[in-house]
């Protein structure tokens, strides 16, 4: 049994299938689902468990290598977008455009998030 990390089964499972240059959504109770990615939805009530809780968690199991958010998330919430301004080539696209990318990610992750924009699309990449 894992003591550490990320203990949900489903999601430590999916997160070691994925390669270099797969995506993760990771998004909150709001965004659209897009049919054809696995999805691991951790929301059990409004705001639990946060998108900040959710994005430090994969954070810390992922090699990010780049990532987008809606440029909407600025004025809608900027405690989100505090958080996102750290990722490594941050990317900002409008909302609708996130959402049509969303569709090539190979996993999604929803968070228990009820904050408008708290969504992004994180491109792994390697550890050497």
């Amino acid at each position: 049994m894992k003591k550490a990390g990320i203990l949900n089964r489903h999601l430590a499972g999916a997160l070691a299938e994925l390669g270099h240059g797969d995506e993760v959504l990771v998004c909150d109770v709001g965004m659209p689902i897009p049919t054809g990615p696995r999805v691991v939805d951790l929301a059990f009530r409004a705001g639990v468990p946060s998108f900040a809780e959710v994005l430090d968690g994969l954070l810390a199991e992922l090699v990010v290598e780049g990532a987008t958010a809606a440029c909407e998330v600025r004025e809608a919430n900027p405690g989100a977008a505090q958080l996102l301004e750290a990722l490594p080539g941050l990317g900002l696209v409008t909302h609708t455009e996130l959402k049509e990318l969303a569709a090539g990610a190979r996993l999604v992750v929803r968070s228990g998030e009820a904050r408008p924009y708290a969504n992004v699309l994180l491109r792994c990449g390697v550890f050497f």
